[in-house]
């Protein structure tokens, strides 16, 4: 179902947006890349600063029931070996009878590079595709291309957005997290039962499979005293049969308090 709505969205939408299409004077949404310098352990950090029009808004990495989940090309990059990640806690926005999840005006996103060779300098290009909507919604296609400052200092919009992370599993209590796996007519579904205090007002639950080669569908969150209960029913993402691995699988809890991010679950 969700796949079919992203499919939709995207199917009304035929105009591509370049990284700086306007309305008039104002861009819709633009990208650069800012630098915060060395860590103490020789990887460099920076982070792709995307700056929507007032009132836009754009995609966590699982958008939800809508939207386009953002894609990166690293294509041209130079000295880049390891990299990882790091996303805020996103808002749950409802729009139009859907769930939604991703971020107004601005999303700040933190990647901690490790160069093949610590005495060459790191060049980030590439390009980065996301969903942005407003009143509509439209594809957008960022490009970027940047040399990182090994002298930058620590960038505040850089510190702030790693400061919103999830907390991890530990740092929010999390007893266990079992998962129940059962297949179905054309999947499987899990129901995850997270013994955790509470996040916050309406907690929403987000499992991702770990792979690319599956999709999920609309995901229930129930809570009962100290437990936590998610499910959703995996597809595959083309015709075959597929397994899952309860390591890889990711639990993301969205309260009003604050998020937790849970790496895995085992067999319950």
């Amino acid at each position: 179902m969700k796949q079919a709505l992203q499919l939709i969205s995207a199917g009304l939408l035929s105009i591509a947006v370049p990284a700086q299409a306007s309305s008039g004077s104002e861009p819709f949404v633009e990208i650069e890349v800012i630098d915060g310098g060395l860590s103490a352990q020789g990887t460099y950090i920076g982070a792709l600063r995307v700056t929507l029009q007032d009132g836009w808004k754009t995609y966590w990495r699982s958008p939800g029931d809508s939207g386009i989940p953002p894609s990166f090309t690293w294509r041209g990059s130079r000295n880049v070996g390891e990299m990882s990640i790091t996303w805020p806690t996103p808002e749950v926005i409802m729009s139009g009878g859907f769930q939604t999840i991703g971020y107004h005006n601005q999303l700040v996103l933190p990647v901690e590079i490790t160069p093949q060779s610590s005495n060459k300098p790191v060049r980030l290009k590439g390009r980065m595709e996301l969903g942005i909507c407003k009143d509509v919604c439209v594809p957008a296609e960022l490009k970027f291309d940047h040399q990182m400052d090994p002298e930058a200092g620590r960038h505040p919009a850089i510190a702030a957005a790693l400061a919103n992370r999830p907390y991890s599993a530990s740092e929010a209590g999390v007893k266990a997290a079992k998962c129940t796996l059962s297949p179905t007519k054309y999947g499987m579904r899990v129901e995850a039962r997270i013994t955790m205090p509470s996040a916050g007002g309406t907690e929403v639950a987000v499992i991702e499979p770990g792979s690319q080669q599956i999709y999920a569908g609309d995901t229930t969150t129930q809570r009962t005293g100290g437990i936590l209960t998610a499910s959703t029913e995996f597809l595959p993402a083309t015709t075959g049969a597929f397994a899952l691995d309860r390591s890889q699988l990711r639990i993301t809890v969205l309260g009003s308090h604050h998020a937790v991010d849970i790496q895995g679950c085992t067999a319950g």
